[in-house]
């Protein structure tokens, strides 16, 4: 499968390493828009300018978008959709209806696949809640993220006017994962599982004021949370916050049984090193699954709900039994 990479970021990197090591892929190259003589690819891939991705059409097997949420992968999954097989990693929550239904129109209208929302969550976590819902469905659903670098919300921080430069850290309240662990079964508000801790580097003569209110209002991303702002310079933001962790875990509490005597736990969990090579290598598996959904005639959008695990895997059906 001849994959490309559209974007080039943290997220862009471990796509690139991830096709590398999967047998059955080659990375045609990486588009970017930046000057494409500026880049420097980790494994020697070619980098061709975004605007010429149309000219190698007949080329790509897939196209994996590695772009943010905010504001690229609501326009740039459509517009390609058109043309290419692709996958993003759009994690939007309260918009991926929207998202898919502008997807799935401009899929269909090409004959392509797309897959969105690609990732752990959403993603690998929706797939755990999903399965863990059927096998206890008298219970409750309960997902924790973090301590870690949320890369969307540390990208929605830093398109605000005034940031030069920001990292976001999502944190599990502490008193709300005991009890759920606990099998208490407690009825919690996204305020009373999660906090938000925000560092940012300010440009110049910018207002932190103005800056700390932007984020902290922000629908979708922090007005929902406790949100603490914190502004540091950049050589404190490169030693102390250049790393990527992340992780977290679905829990599911339920009962069975004739009186519903017996408890059941289901937890899955993360614990990341680097959360963009983490999530690459989902978008690289979803990938080979795109690319043969759409030789069968699958097309149009889908998520990760939509794929048959042996679509996923590099090997044979033959190997998997």
């Amino acid at each position: 499968m001849k994959v490309a990479i559209y974007g080039y970021g943290n997220l862009g990197k471990g796509v690139e390493i991830a096709v590398r090591d999967a047998g059955d892929m080659e990375n045609f190259g990486i588009f970017t828009r930046r000057d494409p003589s500026s880049i420097r690819t980790l494994t020697g891939a070619a980098v061709y300018p975004a605007e010429d991705i149309l000219k190698y059409k007949e080329d790509i097997d897939v196209l994996i978008i590695c772009g943010g949420s905010a504001t690229d992968l609501p326009k740039l999954t459509p517009l390609l959709a058109k043309d290419f097989n692709v996958i993003d990693s759009f994690d939007t929550h309260a918009r991926i209806r929207e998202h898919f239904a502008n997807v799935d129109e401009s899929a269909k209208s090409g004959g392509k696949t797309a897959v969105i929302s690609c990732g752990w969550d959403p993603g690998m976590f929706s797939l755990n809640r999903l399965y863990a819902s059927v096998i206890l469905p008298d219970g409750k659903d309960y997902t924790f993220w973090g301590k870690g670098v949320s890369q969307g919300h540390s990208d929605a921080i830093r398109r605000i006017q005034g940031v030069k430069d920001a990292r976001q850290y999502t944190v599990p309240v502490p008193s709300a994962l005991k009890s759920v662990r606990a099998g208490e079964n407690p009825d919690l508000t996204v305020r009373q599982k999660h906090t938000r801790e925000c560092y940012v580097v300010a440009e110049p003569g910018a207002d932190p004021a103005a800056i700390e209110n932007a984020i902290k209002t922000m629908p979708d991303y922090f007005a929902e949370y406790d949100t603490t702002v914190k502004f540091i310079s950049e050589e404190e933001l490169a030693e102390k916050h250049s790393g990527l962790p992340h992780g977290g875990m679905v829990i599911r509490s339920g009962r069975t049984g004739v009186n519903k005597e017996h408890r059941h736990t289901i937890e899955y969990s993360l614990k990341l090193d680097s959360n963009p090579e983490f999530t690459g290598s989902v978008l690289t598996a979803c990938a080979r699954a795109a690319c043969r959904m759409n030789m069968r005639g699958n097309v149009g959008c889908k998520t990760m709900f939509d794929i048959a695990p042996v679509d996923l895997s590099e090997k044979s059906v033959e190997e998997l039994l």
